[in-house]
């Protein structure tokens, strides 16, 4: 054990002036994260939905949460989970929420395979400023052929694309770099508005990208936004120990949860990195009943919708493999792993091969929530095990994934959180007003990337 202090009573971090404590992001899938989410009575549905986007939103930030978090896909098809048939660009709709919000911090997604580092470093940026220090970028390399919709021949492979997004971040962070922090002086007297000598550009001239810079935006409130990375496999795990402030990932039981929290913390000290500012938050889906004997029945509810033909797709396309054929009521073969989604692919192949799953069973746990926890219980089960969870440092906090809205969230918000807080594992106000502040992570300092490369 890397033996990690995160109790609300150890002092004040010097850097942050914030307390320790369990961090907690709320991941909004408008049409509810298990597949049949929608169809729950009262559930409001629909990723276009901006008045329903807006108001989990301003929930989130009235119960102290550290973040909203919002996926991406560059690709469709009728046979798509609800709330990823058609969804919002990410970025243009953080702009909207920034203009509604004063303290949550605001992530998205944006890819380093179908993305170019001028323009991420820059939107992202943008976002830092407009709300005054509240951004996050999560890295993905995307796992899904999207070469189709971007005019490519074919989609890299996996090893690949952990190439090209190693270079894409190291230019989009020197990119956010390309002024210091006091660069404008703005002396109307003598003259002088900005002291060109601290302006740098970046001159990158790597294996995939050749970028000259600077950027066209001055260094954002949170020196960088907070990077994110979501990727669980070899290439994943390296990329997320370099640079990675909060991991998101996918766990399902605490002993493979501690040990991926050890794995990565160690790698993040190889890199000579603080672990204290390199965060696990594995994705949970909570069901929370008044009883325990309710929670399991509004999850068997859930369940029941679930249409297997729809939920073999999503497992088969995780799996990289044609279903077609397999008998549903069997453990999964042993199979190679796909090109894409190797994590995600491991994680299922794990579940059914180690707990005896069929494949049937695999299909109901991909409908609910894609291979993230299930906890199904009262309030206090659900803390309890969030507690068990974070005190057995197999995580810094959790990316919340209700399985329909808004219902979901406000089971969470009025039956959990309140047990968080008496235990004294979670803020019962805000102490700051950037993401950084709420997850208790420096601020950078500038750098000139390119004398020091």
């Amino acid at each position: 054990m890397i033996g990690l202090q995160r109790w609300a009573t150890k002092p004040r971090d010097p850097m942050t002036q914030t307390l320790h404590h369990m961090r907690l992001g709320l991941f909004i899938q408008a049409a509810g994260h298990h597949a049949n989410g929608w169809r729950y009575p009262g559930a409001q549905s629909g990723s276009e939905n901006f008045k329903l986007i807006k108001q989990l939103t301003l929930a989130a930030e009235r119960a102290c949460l550290d973040m909203v978090f919002f996926g991406d896909k560059l690709v469709t098809s009728a046979q798509e989970h609800p709330s990823m048939i058609v969804r919002f660009e990410p970025l243009t709709l953080l702009g909207a929420l920034a203009s509604i919000t004063e303290r949550i911090g605001l992530a998205a997604t944006a890819s380093t395979t179908y993305g170019e580092p001028y323009t991420v470093a820059r939107q992202f940026g943008t976002l830092d400023h407009l709300s005054e220090g509240r951004a996050a970028w999560n890295v993905v390399t995307t796992g899904y052929d999207s070469a189709a919709n971007f005019s490519r021949a074919s989609h890299p492979n996996h090893d690949l694309r952990y190439e090209v997004a190693e270079e894409f971040v190291d230019v989009v962070r020197g990119l956010w770099d390309s002024f210091e922090d006091d660069a404008y002086v703005r002396d109307a007297q003598a003259g002088v508005y900005l002291d060109a000598g601290k302006m740098h550009p970046l001159e990158h001239k790597g294996p995939h990208f050749s970028i000259d810079g600077p950027l066209n935006l001055t260094r954002s409130p949170q020196g960088h936004p907070v990077l994110i990375q979501a990727g669980s496999s070899g290439p994943g795990m390296s990329l997320a120990a370099r640079v990675a402030e909060v991991v998101f990932t996918a766990q399902q039981d605490l002993e493979t949860a501690q040990q991926f929290y050890r794995e990565l913390k160690q790698q993040v000290i190889g890199h000579g990195r603080n672990p204290e500012h390199c965060l696990v938050m594995p994705g949970v889906m909570p069901i929370i009943g008044a009883t325990a004997s309710e929670a399991q029945a509004s999850f068997e509810r859930l369940q029941q919708w679930t249409d297997l033909d729809t939920a073999l797709k999503l497992v088969a396309e995780r799996l990289g493999q044609n279903l077609d054929g397999f008998d549903l009521d069997q453990p999964l073969p042993d199979l190679p792993l796909p090109q894409n989604m190797k994590s995600r692919a491991q994680l299922l192949l794990d579940m059914s091969h180690r707990d005896g799953l069929t494949l049937r069973q695999i299909c109901h746990l991909v409908a609910g929530a894609r291979g993230h926890k299930i906890l199904v219980g009262t309030p206090a089960q659900v803390a309890d095990e969030l507690i068990a969870w974070f005190e057995g440092e197999a995580a810094d906090g959790f990316n919340l994934m209700p399985s329909h809205f808004p219902e979901g969230l406000q089971l969470f918000v009025d039956g959990v959180l309140p047990i968080l807080r008496q235990r004294g594992v979670f803020r019962h106000e805000y102490s700051g007003t950037t993401l950084r502040e709420h997850l208790g992570l420096p601020r950078p300092a500038h750098r000139n990337w390119r004398t020091q490369r």
